[in-house]
Protein backbone atom coordinates (compact mmCIF):
# COMPACT_ATOMS: atom_id res chain seq x y z
CA UNK A 1 0.00 0.00 0.00
CA UNK A 2 1.48 3.41 -0.94
CA UNK A 3 2.23 5.65 2.04
CA UNK A 4 1.54 9.40 1.93
CA UNK A 5 2.85 11.78 4.61
CA UNK A 6 1.21 15.21 5.02
CA UNK A 7 3.08 17.78 7.14
CA UNK A 8 0.73 20.70 7.83
CA UNK A 9 -0.73 22.32 10.95
CA UNK A 10 -4.06 23.44 9.39
CA UNK A 11 -6.97 21.14 10.33
CA UNK A 12 -8.81 22.04 7.09
CA UNK A 13 -5.86 20.87 4.97
CA UNK A 14 -5.58 17.59 6.87
CA UNK A 15 -9.34 17.07 6.53
CA UNK A 16 -9.10 17.57 2.75
CA UNK A 17 -6.41 14.89 2.51
CA UNK A 18 -8.44 12.47 4.62
CA UNK A 19 -11.39 12.98 2.25
CA UNK A 20 -9.35 12.24 -0.87
CA UNK A 21 -6.93 9.53 0.31
CA UNK A 22 -8.33 6.62 2.30
CA UNK A 23 -7.24 3.12 3.26
CA UNK A 24 -6.88 0.47 1.95
CA UNK A 25 -5.96 2.37 -1.23
CA UNK A 26 -3.40 4.63 0.49
CA UNK A 27 -1.99 4.80 4.00
CA UNK A 28 -2.12 8.41 5.20
CA UNK A 29 0.32 9.68 7.83
CA UNK A 30 0.14 13.21 9.25
CA UNK A 31 2.37 15.56 11.20
CA UNK A 32 1.80 19.13 12.37
CA UNK A 33 5.45 20.11 12.88
CA UNK A 34 8.51 19.92 10.69
CA UNK A 35 10.58 17.98 13.21
CA UNK A 36 7.81 15.41 13.57
CA UNK A 37 7.56 15.04 9.80
CA UNK A 38 11.32 14.57 9.47
CA UNK A 39 11.20 11.83 12.12
CA UNK A 40 8.40 10.02 10.25
CA UNK A 41 10.41 10.17 7.02
CA UNK A 42 13.38 8.65 8.82
CA UNK A 43 11.46 5.94 10.66
CA UNK A 44 8.55 5.01 8.37
CA UNK A 45 9.91 5.73 4.88
CA UNK A 46 6.80 7.17 3.15
CA UNK A 47 6.51 7.09 -0.63
CA UNK A 48 5.46 10.74 -1.08
CA UNK A 49 5.55 13.78 1.23
CA UNK A 50 3.23 16.80 1.20
CA UNK A 51 4.93 19.71 2.98
CA UNK A 52 3.50 23.09 3.96
CA UNK A 53 5.75 26.10 3.38
CA UNK A 54 4.90 27.56 6.80
CA UNK A 55 5.22 25.27 9.83
CA UNK A 56 5.08 26.15 13.54
CA UNK A 57 8.66 25.14 14.36
CA UNK A 58 10.57 25.73 11.11
CA UNK A 59 10.15 26.74 7.50
CA UNK A 60 9.08 24.13 5.00
CA UNK A 61 12.27 24.79 3.04
CA UNK A 62 14.42 23.93 6.07
CA UNK A 63 12.42 20.74 6.60
CA UNK A 64 12.85 19.91 2.93
CA UNK A 65 16.64 20.26 3.16
CA UNK A 66 16.73 17.71 5.98
CA UNK A 67 14.37 15.33 4.16
CA UNK A 68 16.35 15.58 0.92
CA UNK A 69 19.61 14.91 2.79
CA UNK A 70 18.09 11.65 4.11
CA UNK A 71 16.04 10.61 1.07
CA UNK A 72 17.27 12.44 -2.05
CA UNK A 73 14.82 10.64 -4.37
CA UNK A 74 11.72 11.01 -2.19
CA UNK A 75 9.08 13.09 -4.08
CA UNK A 76 8.12 16.14 -2.02
CA UNK A 77 5.14 18.33 -2.97
CA UNK A 78 4.86 21.76 -1.36
CA UNK A 79 1.63 23.48 -0.34
CA UNK A 80 1.95 27.23 -0.80
CA UNK A 81 -0.35 30.13 -0.06
CA UNK A 82 -0.31 33.81 -0.91
CA UNK A 83 3.11 35.30 -0.32
CA UNK A 84 5.05 32.03 -0.25
CA UNK A 85 5.10 31.12 -3.94
CA UNK A 86 8.72 32.20 -4.37
CA UNK A 87 9.80 29.78 -1.64
CA UNK A 88 7.95 26.91 -3.32
CA UNK A 89 9.58 27.80 -6.64
CA UNK A 90 13.00 27.82 -4.97
CA UNK A 91 12.30 24.39 -3.50
CA UNK A 92 11.32 23.07 -6.94
CA UNK A 93 14.58 24.38 -8.37
CA UNK A 94 16.30 22.30 -5.71
CA UNK A 95 14.49 19.13 -6.72
CA UNK A 96 11.05 19.23 -5.07
CA UNK A 97 8.53 17.34 -7.19
CA UNK A 98 5.82 20.02 -7.48
CA UNK A 99 3.77 22.56 -5.54
CA UNK A 100 0.07 23.13 -4.90
CA UNK A 101 -1.73 26.39 -4.18
CA UNK A 102 -4.20 27.09 -1.41
CA UNK A 103 -7.16 26.65 -1.49
CA UNK A 104 -6.55 23.11 -2.71
CA UNK A 105 -8.39 21.83 -5.79
CA UNK A 106 -9.07 18.20 -5.00
CA UNK A 107 -8.88 16.97 -8.61
CA UNK A 108 -5.50 18.65 -9.12
CA UNK A 109 -4.34 17.34 -5.75
CA UNK A 110 -5.23 13.77 -6.73
CA UNK A 111 -3.57 14.07 -10.15
CA UNK A 112 -0.26 15.37 -8.79
CA UNK A 113 -0.11 12.92 -5.87
CA UNK A 114 -0.88 9.95 -8.15
CA UNK A 115 1.86 11.11 -10.50
CA UNK A 116 4.28 11.42 -7.58
CA UNK A 117 3.46 7.86 -6.44
CA UNK A 118 4.26 6.60 -9.94
CA UNK A 119 7.58 8.43 -9.99
CA UNK A 120 8.38 7.17 -6.48
CA UNK A 121 7.95 3.58 -7.63
CA UNK A 122 10.05 4.15 -10.74
CA UNK A 123 12.86 5.69 -8.70
CA UNK A 124 12.70 3.09 -5.94
CA UNK A 125 12.22 -0.16 -7.85
CA UNK A 126 14.98 -1.12 -10.27
CA UNK A 127 13.98 -3.42 -13.16
CA UNK A 128 15.95 -6.66 -13.03
CA UNK A 129 16.97 -9.21 -15.61
CA UNK A 130 15.45 -12.61 -14.89
CA UNK A 131 17.65 -15.14 -13.16
CA UNK A 132 17.68 -18.93 -13.08
CA UNK A 133 15.35 -18.89 -10.08
CA UNK A 134 11.68 -19.83 -10.70
CA UNK A 135 9.76 -16.80 -11.97
CA UNK A 136 7.28 -16.94 -9.09
CA UNK A 137 10.19 -16.23 -6.73
CA UNK A 138 11.23 -13.12 -8.66
CA UNK A 139 9.26 -10.03 -7.63
CA UNK A 140 9.14 -6.53 -9.09
CA UNK A 141 9.61 -5.41 -12.67
CA UNK A 142 11.64 -8.00 -14.54
CA UNK A 143 13.11 -7.97 -18.03
CA UNK A 144 12.04 -11.47 -19.08
CA UNK A 145 13.59 -13.27 -22.01
CA UNK A 146 16.72 -15.17 -22.99
CA UNK A 147 16.51 -14.96 -26.78
CA UNK A 148 19.59 -13.70 -28.64
CA UNK A 149 17.77 -10.44 -29.40
CA UNK A 150 17.10 -9.78 -25.71
CA UNK A 151 20.62 -10.80 -24.72
CA UNK A 152 21.84 -8.05 -27.05
CA UNK A 153 19.59 -5.59 -25.20
CA UNK A 154 20.98 -6.66 -21.82
CA UNK A 155 24.54 -6.23 -23.08
CA UNK A 156 23.72 -2.77 -24.42
CA UNK A 157 22.27 -1.71 -21.06
CA UNK A 158 25.44 -2.90 -19.34
CA UNK A 159 27.68 -1.01 -21.77
CA UNK A 160 25.95 2.36 -21.60
CA UNK A 161 24.39 2.62 -18.13
CA UNK A 162 27.52 3.91 -16.38
CA UNK A 163 28.48 6.19 -19.27
CA UNK A 164 27.01 9.69 -18.95
CA UNK A 165 25.86 9.88 -22.58
CA UNK A 166 22.48 10.29 -24.28
CA UNK A 167 20.65 7.10 -25.24
CA UNK A 168 18.01 6.53 -27.92
CA UNK A 169 15.76 3.49 -27.44
CA UNK A 170 13.81 2.46 -30.52
CA UNK A 171 11.14 -0.16 -31.06
CA UNK A 172 7.48 -0.73 -31.74
CA UNK A 173 4.83 0.27 -29.22
CA UNK A 174 4.64 -2.09 -26.28
CA UNK A 175 8.18 -3.49 -26.51
CA UNK A 176 9.25 -2.16 -23.08
CA UNK A 177 11.18 1.02 -23.87
CA UNK A 178 10.45 2.69 -20.53
CA UNK A 179 11.51 -0.43 -18.62
CA UNK A 180 14.88 -0.35 -20.41
CA UNK A 181 15.22 3.38 -19.68
CA UNK A 182 14.61 2.71 -16.00
CA UNK A 183 17.21 -0.09 -16.00
CA UNK A 184 19.78 2.31 -17.48
CA UNK A 185 18.93 4.93 -14.84
CA UNK A 186 19.21 2.51 -11.91
CA UNK A 187 22.64 1.33 -13.05
CA UNK A 188 23.97 4.83 -13.79
CA UNK A 189 26.06 7.28 -11.81
CA UNK A 190 22.90 9.38 -11.35
CA UNK A 191 20.84 6.67 -9.64
CA UNK A 192 20.59 8.72 -6.41
CA UNK A 193 19.21 11.74 -8.30
CA UNK A 194 15.71 12.23 -9.75
CA UNK A 195 14.26 10.34 -12.70
CA UNK A 196 11.43 12.07 -14.54
CA UNK A 197 9.48 10.76 -17.53
CA UNK A 198 7.47 12.69 -20.12
CA UNK A 199 5.45 11.22 -22.99
CA UNK A 200 5.76 13.77 -25.79
CA UNK A 201 2.85 12.26 -27.72
CA UNK A 202 0.46 12.54 -24.76
CA UNK A 203 0.88 16.29 -24.24
CA UNK A 204 -0.26 18.95 -26.75
CA UNK A 205 2.59 20.91 -28.37
CA UNK A 206 1.61 24.18 -26.70
CA UNK A 207 1.75 22.59 -23.26
CA UNK A 208 4.76 20.30 -23.83
CA UNK A 209 7.25 23.14 -24.21
CA UNK A 210 6.04 24.70 -20.95
CA UNK A 211 6.09 21.31 -19.20
CA UNK A 212 9.71 20.70 -20.21
CA UNK A 213 11.18 24.20 -19.87
CA UNK A 214 8.74 26.02 -17.60
CA UNK A 215 7.21 29.44 -18.28
CA UNK A 216 7.29 32.97 -16.96
CA UNK A 217 4.24 34.73 -15.59
CA UNK A 218 2.24 36.19 -18.45
CA UNK A 219 3.97 34.08 -21.11
CA UNK A 220 0.58 33.04 -22.50
CA UNK A 221 -3.09 33.16 -21.60
CA UNK A 222 -3.57 31.44 -18.27
CA UNK A 223 0.09 31.69 -17.22
CA UNK A 224 -0.67 33.64 -14.06
CA UNK A 225 2.33 32.29 -12.15
CA UNK A 226 5.94 31.39 -12.93
CA UNK A 227 6.29 27.65 -13.47
CA UNK A 228 9.45 25.55 -13.15
CA UNK A 229 9.89 23.02 -15.96
CA UNK A 230 11.03 19.42 -15.72
CA UNK A 231 14.53 20.08 -17.06
CA UNK A 232 15.15 22.65 -14.33
CA UNK A 233 13.57 20.47 -11.67
CA UNK A 234 15.58 17.41 -12.75
CA UNK A 235 19.03 19.02 -12.50
CA UNK A 236 21.57 16.32 -11.67
CA UNK A 237 19.18 13.55 -12.65
CA UNK A 238 17.86 11.71 -15.69
CA UNK A 239 15.04 12.71 -18.04
CA UNK A 240 13.20 10.11 -20.09
CA UNK A 241 11.47 11.56 -23.15
CA UNK A 242 9.16 8.97 -24.69
CA UNK A 243 7.89 9.36 -28.28
CA UNK A 244 10.38 12.10 -29.19
CA UNK A 245 9.35 11.75 -32.83
CA UNK A 246 6.14 13.62 -31.96
CA UNK A 247 7.87 16.83 -30.83
CA UNK A 248 7.20 20.06 -32.74
CA UNK A 249 10.07 21.81 -34.60
CA UNK A 250 10.19 24.52 -31.90
CA UNK A 251 10.57 22.00 -29.10
CA UNK A 252 13.15 20.06 -31.14
CA UNK A 253 15.25 23.24 -31.45
CA UNK A 254 15.14 23.89 -27.70
CA UNK A 255 16.01 20.26 -26.91
CA UNK A 256 18.99 20.51 -29.28
CA UNK A 257 20.33 23.57 -27.50
CA UNK A 258 19.81 21.90 -24.14
CA UNK A 259 21.84 18.89 -25.25
CA UNK A 260 24.60 21.06 -26.69
CA UNK A 261 24.90 23.61 -23.86
CA UNK A 262 22.77 22.33 -20.93
CA UNK A 263 21.07 25.73 -21.04
CA UNK A 264 17.61 27.01 -21.99
CA UNK A 265 15.10 29.82 -21.42
CA UNK A 266 11.67 29.38 -19.94
CA UNK A 267 8.74 30.05 -22.27
CA UNK A 268 8.23 33.81 -22.43
CA UNK A 269 11.47 34.55 -20.56
CA UNK A 270 14.95 35.90 -21.31
CA UNK A 271 16.80 34.49 -18.29
CA UNK A 272 19.14 31.63 -19.20
CA UNK A 273 18.71 28.62 -16.93
CA UNK A 274 21.62 26.25 -16.43
CA UNK A 275 20.92 22.58 -15.85
CA UNK A 276 22.70 19.21 -15.82
CA UNK A 277 20.50 16.41 -17.12
CA UNK A 278 21.17 13.09 -18.77
CA UNK A 279 18.65 12.41 -21.53
CA UNK A 280 17.22 9.02 -22.46
CA UNK A 281 14.85 9.24 -25.42
CA UNK A 282 12.58 6.67 -27.02
CA UNK A 283 10.38 6.41 -30.09
CA UNK A 284 8.36 3.89 -32.05
CA UNK A 285 8.86 5.95 -35.21
CA UNK A 286 11.63 5.72 -37.81
CA UNK A 287 13.63 8.86 -37.04
CA UNK A 288 16.03 8.25 -39.92
CA UNK A 289 13.10 8.33 -42.34
CA UNK A 290 11.67 11.38 -40.58
CA UNK A 291 15.02 13.13 -41.05
CA UNK A 292 14.99 12.21 -44.76
CA UNK A 293 11.43 13.54 -45.05
CA UNK A 294 12.32 16.79 -43.25
CA UNK A 295 10.11 16.04 -40.24
CA UNK A 296 12.89 15.67 -37.66
CA UNK A 297 16.11 17.62 -37.21
CA UNK A 298 19.16 15.70 -38.33
CA UNK A 299 21.43 17.43 -35.79
CA UNK A 300 19.06 16.52 -32.96
CA UNK A 301 18.87 12.92 -34.18
CA UNK A 302 22.66 12.62 -34.00
CA UNK A 303 22.68 14.18 -30.51
CA UNK A 304 20.01 11.81 -29.24
CA UNK A 305 21.47 8.65 -30.74
CA UNK A 306 24.96 8.80 -29.25
CA UNK A 307 24.13 5.26 -28.14
CA UNK A 308 21.15 3.49 -29.70
CA UNK A 309 19.33 0.44 -28.34
CA UNK A 310 16.82 -1.18 -30.73
CA UNK A 311 14.22 -3.33 -28.95
CA UNK A 312 12.95 -6.39 -30.82
CA UNK A 313 9.21 -6.90 -31.35
CA UNK A 314 7.74 -9.87 -29.53
CA UNK A 315 7.38 -11.85 -32.78
CA UNK A 316 11.19 -11.77 -33.20
CA UNK A 317 12.07 -12.96 -29.71
CA UNK A 318 12.33 -16.67 -30.43
CA UNK A 319 11.29 -18.80 -27.49
CA UNK A 320 10.67 -15.92 -25.07
CA UNK A 321 6.87 -16.04 -25.26
CA UNK A 322 6.36 -19.08 -22.96
CA UNK A 323 8.58 -17.45 -20.32
CA UNK A 324 6.68 -14.17 -20.61
CA UNK A 325 3.34 -15.98 -20.34
CA UNK A 326 4.52 -17.84 -17.24
CA UNK A 327 5.78 -14.62 -15.67
CA UNK A 328 2.66 -12.54 -16.30
CA UNK A 329 0.21 -15.31 -15.38
CA UNK A 330 2.03 -15.76 -12.06
CA UNK A 331 2.13 -12.01 -11.42
CA UNK A 332 -1.45 -11.17 -12.45
CA UNK A 333 -2.93 -14.22 -10.73
CA UNK A 334 -1.39 -12.99 -7.49
CA UNK A 335 -2.59 -9.40 -8.07
CA UNK A 336 -6.13 -10.46 -9.02
CA UNK A 337 -6.46 -13.13 -6.34
CA UNK A 338 -6.83 -15.96 -8.88
CA UNK A 339 -5.69 -19.50 -8.16
CA UNK A 340 -4.32 -20.05 -11.67
CA UNK A 341 -0.88 -21.61 -11.82
CA UNK A 342 -0.91 -23.66 -15.05
CA UNK A 343 -1.28 -22.67 -18.70
CA UNK A 344 -2.83 -25.37 -20.90
CA UNK A 345 -0.73 -26.49 -23.88
CA UNK A 346 -3.51 -25.49 -26.32
CA UNK A 347 -3.64 -22.04 -24.77
CA UNK A 348 0.07 -21.59 -25.21
CA UNK A 349 -0.19 -22.81 -28.81
CA UNK A 350 -2.82 -20.16 -29.60
CA UNK A 351 -0.77 -17.45 -27.92
CA UNK A 352 2.33 -18.54 -29.85
CA UNK A 353 0.45 -18.45 -33.17
CA UNK A 354 -0.63 -14.83 -32.73
CA UNK A 355 1.67 -12.14 -34.15
CA UNK A 356 1.29 -9.62 -31.27
CA UNK A 357 1.20 -6.26 -33.08
CA UNK A 358 0.91 -4.63 -29.65
CA UNK A 359 3.91 -6.62 -28.37
CA UNK A 360 4.46 -7.26 -24.65
CA UNK A 361 1.93 -4.62 -23.62
CA UNK A 362 -0.78 -6.41 -25.61
CA UNK A 363 0.29 -9.76 -24.14
CA UNK A 364 -0.13 -8.32 -20.65
CA UNK A 365 -3.60 -7.05 -21.50
CA UNK A 366 -4.69 -10.39 -23.00
CA UNK A 367 -3.45 -12.40 -20.02
CA UNK A 368 -5.06 -10.07 -17.49
CA UNK A 369 -8.39 -10.27 -19.36
CA UNK A 370 -8.07 -14.06 -19.53
CA UNK A 371 -7.40 -14.39 -15.81
CA UNK A 372 -10.42 -12.25 -14.98
CA UNK A 373 -12.58 -14.79 -16.85
CA UNK A 374 -10.72 -17.84 -15.55
CA UNK A 375 -12.25 -20.46 -13.28
CA UNK A 376 -10.14 -23.20 -11.78
CA UNK A 377 -6.39 -23.54 -11.67
CA UNK A 378 -5.67 -23.99 -15.40
CA UNK A 379 -5.78 -21.25 -18.04
CA UNK A 380 -7.62 -22.96 -20.90
CA UNK A 381 -8.27 -21.55 -24.41
CA UNK A 382 -11.91 -20.71 -23.62
CA UNK A 383 -10.73 -17.95 -21.29
CA UNK A 384 -8.73 -16.17 -24.02
CA UNK A 385 -10.25 -13.19 -25.89
CA UNK A 386 -12.18 -14.32 -28.96
CA UNK A 387 -9.84 -12.63 -31.44
CA UNK A 388 -6.94 -14.70 -30.13
CA UNK A 389 -8.97 -17.92 -30.42
CA UNK A 390 -10.43 -17.21 -33.84
CA UNK A 391 -7.60 -15.31 -35.51
CA UNK A 392 -4.32 -17.19 -34.99
CA UNK A 393 -1.39 -15.10 -36.11
CA UNK A 394 -3.58 -11.95 -35.98
CA UNK A 395 -4.28 -12.58 -39.67
CA UNK A 396 -7.61 -11.76 -41.26
CA UNK A 397 -6.38 -12.95 -44.65
CA UNK A 398 -7.26 -16.27 -46.22
CA UNK A 399 -4.49 -18.55 -47.34
CA UNK A 400 -5.00 -17.37 -50.91
CA UNK A 401 -4.23 -13.80 -49.82
CA UNK A 402 -7.79 -12.45 -50.17
CA UNK A 403 -9.22 -10.38 -47.34
CA UNK A 404 -11.80 -12.10 -45.14
CA UNK A 405 -14.19 -9.25 -44.40
CA UNK A 406 -16.37 -11.37 -42.13
CA UNK A 407 -13.40 -12.22 -39.95
CA UNK A 408 -12.24 -8.60 -40.09
CA UNK A 409 -15.56 -7.36 -38.69
CA UNK A 410 -15.45 -10.07 -36.04
CA UNK A 411 -11.95 -9.03 -35.06
CA UNK A 412 -12.87 -5.33 -34.76
CA UNK A 413 -16.03 -6.05 -32.80
CA UNK A 414 -14.26 -8.38 -30.37
CA UNK A 415 -11.46 -5.89 -29.73
CA UNK A 416 -13.97 -3.10 -29.03
CA UNK A 417 -15.85 -5.34 -26.59
CA UNK A 418 -12.59 -6.23 -24.88
CA UNK A 419 -11.73 -2.53 -24.31
CA UNK A 420 -8.68 -2.50 -26.56
CA UNK A 421 -6.32 0.44 -26.10
CA UNK A 422 -4.27 -0.40 -29.18
CA UNK A 423 -6.89 -1.10 -31.85
CA UNK A 424 -5.81 1.57 -34.32
CA UNK A 425 -2.26 0.23 -34.48
CA UNK A 426 -3.42 -3.39 -34.72
CA UNK A 427 -5.85 -2.60 -37.55
CA UNK A 428 -3.32 -0.40 -39.36
CA UNK A 429 -0.71 -3.15 -39.35
CA UNK A 430 -3.19 -5.64 -40.77
CA UNK A 431 -4.48 -3.36 -43.52
CA UNK A 432 -0.96 -2.22 -44.42
CA UNK A 433 0.13 -5.83 -44.74
CA UNK A 434 -2.80 -6.70 -47.01
CA UNK A 435 -2.40 -3.57 -49.16
CA UNK A 436 1.33 -4.04 -49.69
CA UNK A 437 0.95 -7.72 -50.54
CA UNK A 438 -1.67 -6.92 -53.21
CA UNK A 439 0.36 -4.11 -54.78
CA UNK A 440 3.60 -6.10 -54.77
CA UNK A 441 1.86 -9.06 -56.41
CA UNK A 442 0.56 -6.66 -59.06
CA UNK A 443 4.06 -5.28 -59.72
CA UNK A 444 5.66 -8.75 -59.59
CA UNK A 445 7.84 -7.59 -56.70
CA UNK A 446 9.04 -4.37 -58.39
CA UNK A 447 9.47 -2.09 -55.38
CA UNK A 448 10.00 1.09 -57.41
CA UNK A 449 6.70 0.59 -59.24
CA UNK A 450 4.95 -0.45 -56.02
CA UNK A 451 6.13 2.72 -54.25
CA UNK A 452 4.86 4.81 -57.19
CA UNK A 453 1.46 3.09 -57.10
CA UNK A 454 1.20 3.58 -53.34
CA UNK A 455 2.34 7.22 -53.55
CA UNK A 456 5.17 6.78 -51.06
CA UNK A 457 8.94 6.88 -51.29
CA UNK A 458 10.91 3.70 -51.89
CA UNK A 459 12.61 4.20 -48.52
CA UNK A 460 9.22 4.34 -46.81
CA UNK A 461 8.16 1.17 -48.63
CA UNK A 462 11.34 -0.65 -47.56
CA UNK A 463 10.75 0.42 -43.96
CA UNK A 464 7.16 -0.86 -44.04
CA UNK A 465 8.30 -4.17 -45.52
CA UNK A 466 10.82 -4.50 -42.70
CA UNK A 467 8.27 -3.65 -39.99
CA UNK A 468 5.64 -5.99 -41.47
CA UNK A 469 8.16 -8.80 -42.07
CA UNK A 470 7.29 -9.06 -45.78
CA UNK A 471 10.04 -10.76 -47.76
CA UNK A 472 9.97 -10.19 -51.53
CA UNK A 473 12.04 -13.33 -52.05
CA UNK A 474 9.40 -15.49 -50.33
CA UNK A 475 6.46 -14.15 -52.31
CA UNK A 476 4.75 -16.14 -55.08
CA UNK A 477 3.52 -14.34 -58.17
Amino acid sequence: MPVLLVVDDEPAILHAFRRVFREPEIQLLTAERGAEGIAIVRDQNPDVVILDIKLPDMSGLDAYRDIRAMKPKLPVIFITGHGTTETAIEATKRGAYDYLFKPLELSELRRIVDSAFSIAKVQRVAPRIETDKPLEEQDGDILVGRSPAMNDVYKAIGRVASQDVNVLITGESGTGKELVARAIYHHSKRENEPFLAINCAAIPDAILESELFGHERGAFTGADKLRIGKFEQCTGGTMFLDEVGDMSPTTQAKILRLLEEQRFERVGGNETVQTDVRLIAATNRNLEQMVADGDFREDLYFRLSVFAIPLPPLRERGGDLPRLVEHFVTRFARELGKDVHTVHADTLELLSAYSWPGNVRELQSVLKQSLLHAAGSVLIPEFLPSYIRTSPGSSVERTDGSFNLAKWDEFITSRIQEDSENLYEEATLMTDHHLLMLVLRHTQGNQLQAAKTLGISRATLRNKLRVLKISIDDMKW
